[in-house]
């Protein structure tokens, strides 16, 4: 009749990184557009913002998950960024992480980047403070310390 609220530590965990699921859980605040959700128009959010439908104009917040089956089509820009839909638009992130499931039509600047094997980029890469319009950006592909083989750190 009653149920008795577990803790959420004795929960199994979630898909995501552990990292990911500490920043939403510390942070407090979140938003998600679910599957079923599409935005025309730009999105200006000072918490966390979880990506799973479609966004048609420019995202600007804190920190963004994208979902595998989203879509956005505009411009974004984040403290942290964590993708793995379609983006149609330039990218500006501190910490962008690409995953394998990605697809990235634009140019990308960042601070640290990760690019996991299988993501597709047709874009210009820089980091903060390079100049995009100079034309492409020469980097230097690593694996990450540690990482499998499968995901690269372009430092900067």
């Amino acid at each position: 009749m009653f149920l008795k609220k577990q803790d959420p530590a004795a929960l199994p965990a979630s898909p995501g990184s552990q990292a990911e699921r500490r920043r939403v859980a510390s942070s407090g605040t979140f938003s998600v557009f679910g599957p079923d959700v599409t935005i025309h128009g730009n999105v200006e959010a000072s918490v966390d913002l979880h990506v799973d439908g479609s966004v048609i104009g420019d995202i600007a917040c804190a920190s963004l998950v994208q979902g595998e089956g989203s879509r956005i089509e505009g411009e974004v820009k984040a403290q942290s960024a964590r993708l793995a839909g379609t983006v149609e638009g330039r990218i500006d992130a501190v910490e962008l992480v690409i995953l394998k499931t990605a697809r990235i039509l634009g140019d990308v600047s960042y601070e640290t980047l990760t690019i996991e094997q299988g993501a597709q980029v047709n874009g210009r890469f820089a980091p903060h403070g390079a100049n995009l319009a100079a034309g492409n950006a020469q980097v230097d592909v690593a694996p990450l310390p540690g990482a499998d083989s499968d995901q690269m750190l372009l430092p900067n």
